[in-house]
């Protein structure tokens, strides 16, 4: 089963009610399954630099080896399935990138992005992201938030000091603790999830969550689940009617069909092994 006819794919971005310009970037490869949203910060134009240089390595970090080779082949390096390590790598070579450009840069020292990205194959995603972009999964009625923030507010969440309602209100919302291109190293999350046939996944920045709750987000999905440009189109429309203060972007992904990999005799036996 071709990716592109198992699942469907709907991008948006918008530069909101108040920002000048977008530093948001997105990009995705449907033959690839691959979709990466990165929200910038930094210095004037700084921002979209960073997240324009990010969407920019990562699809061609995990595209050109995925045409080459199967997502479900082992990596040579790591020993993981090609998917998990390409998506992970690519993570790696974006802060590389930036990180190099804003040191031979003035203008853009300090620049940095945050990153969310899915790799769909094999009937499963893997989830890389940095930083307080999210991932979202509704499946049937529920909706679930598949990536946590790194964020200074998350950790004040778990460590008990503010409670999740109070932090709605929060000034400590856009204070990350991880991101791309800050430093000569980031350390990306990247989790394995199995997908099933009408799961819809939502990539966005922190512009859409932070203006719009999560029961509403739900609330659109779960409409609007037939008409995926339309429901991009309301979840941007329903943050910038509530203030849109920042970029918003989103990413909507349908699981049409399964679109398992046709496994070598090979590849089924170490399938065994694994078990």
């Amino acid at each position: 089963m071709k990716l592109e006819l198992a699942l469907e794919i709907v991008a948006q971005t918008n530069a909101g009610m108040v920002r000048a310009h977008n530093e948001d970037s997105i990009a995705f490869d449907a033959a690839c399954g691959l979709l990466v949203l990165a929200d910038g910060m930094g210095g004037y134009n700084a921002g979209e630099v960073a997240s324009d240089i990010a969407v920019k390595v990562m699809l061609e970090a995990v595209t050109v080896p995925l045409k080459k080779s199967t997502a479900v082949a082992l990596d040579p390096a790591s020993g993981d399935e090609l998917a998990i390590a390409l998506l992970g790598r690519s993570i790696h070579q974006a802060n590389t990138a930036i990180f190099e450009k804003s040191r031979s840069h003035a203008q853009y020292a300090g620049m940095g992005t945050t990153i969310v990205s899915a790799l769909f194959y094999d009937n499963r995603v893997v989830v890389g992201h940095v930083g307080d972009s999210r991932l979202y999964r509704l499946r049937g009625e529920q909706l679930e938030l598949i990536t946590r923030d790194h964020s200074l507010l998350q950790e004040q969440i778990d460590s008990g000091m503010i409670s999740v309602e109070n932090a709605r209100h929060s000034r400590n919302k856009n204070l990350v603790t991880r991101a791309v291109g800050i430093d000569a190293d980031v350390v990306p999350e990247v989790r394995l999830y199995d997908v099933e046939v009408g799961d819809i996944y939502l990539l966005c920045s922190d512009g859409l969550n932070d203006m719009v709750e999560d029961d509403d987000i739900q609330s659109v999905l779960y409409a609007m689940q037939g008409n995926l440009p339309l429901a991009a189109e309301q979840l941007i429309q329903t943050a910038n009617d509530n203030g849109g203060r920042d970029n918003v972007s989103v990413m909507l992904v349908k699981v049409k069909q399964d679109f398992a990999q046709p496994r070598s005799w090979l590849l089924r036996l170490l399938d065994l092994f694994k078990k």
